[in-house]
């Protein structure tokens, strides 16, 4: 009887403790594509622009990221593998822009990736109460899109600047991975590459 009360109380302690092992997480998108000069110049409305709407993005996203899980003061997992980029080091970045159902102020809200010069794999994990313009989502509204901007190091959108050759064509896969607020990102929600 003693095991039994133990065991009981043990796995009490265990399904109320508030840190869950891995915590809620989903992915907001998966995407591998390559960019061109091409495509930057003829992306509309915006150039320099990659556009991830309907099936590119989780269709099991929650529309409130508020509650009943709180995704808004959590965290995200930016993971950005450069799979090709033209020779020579010249700094680039990607703006990633949340586009809700609803907004306030300016309407939208973008992270970053910071400058790269090569190939590679970039990761970071950014609050989602620090990024750029975030307060101008309404998040109980959830996101309808996102945008992809492909700048220099100084902000520049790159159909802009004066040597495209350094920037097109660029190959990459960028994972957008949604923490809950007190959870720690789980790698293993890296889906595989395809």
């Amino acid at each position: 009887m003693t095991f039994s009360v133990r065991a009981f109380l043990l796995l009490l302690v265990v399904v109320s403790s508030p840190t869950r092992a891995a915590g809620e997480q989903f992915v907001l998108f998966d995407t591998t594509f390559t960019f061109t000069h091409e495509d930057a110049i003829n992306s509309k409305p915006s150039q320099s622009h990659v556009y991830l709407k309907g099936e590119q993005l989780n269709a099991e996203r929650p529309k409130n990221w508020v509650s009943p899980i709180d995704y808004r003061n959590g965290a995200v997992h930016l993971r950005l593998e450069v799979l090709d980029k033209p020779a020579g080091g010249q700094p680039t970045s990607w703006s990633v822009c949340y586009i809700p159902f609803k907004g306030q102020g300016h309407g939208y809200g973008c992270i970053g990736t910071g400058a790269y010069r090569e190939k590679g794999v970039i990761e970071k994990d950014i609050s989602m109460t620090s990024f750029w313009q975030n307060n101008d989502i309404v998040w109980t509204e959830g996101i309808k899109e996102m945008h992809l901007v492909l700048k220099d190091d100084r902000n520049t959108h790159a159909h802009k600047l004066p040597d495209p050759g350094k920037f097109f064509p660029t190959k990459v896969r960028m994972t957008l991975i949604q923490v809950s607020k007190g959870a720690v990102y789980d790698p293993g929600k890296l889906p595989p590459a395809r």
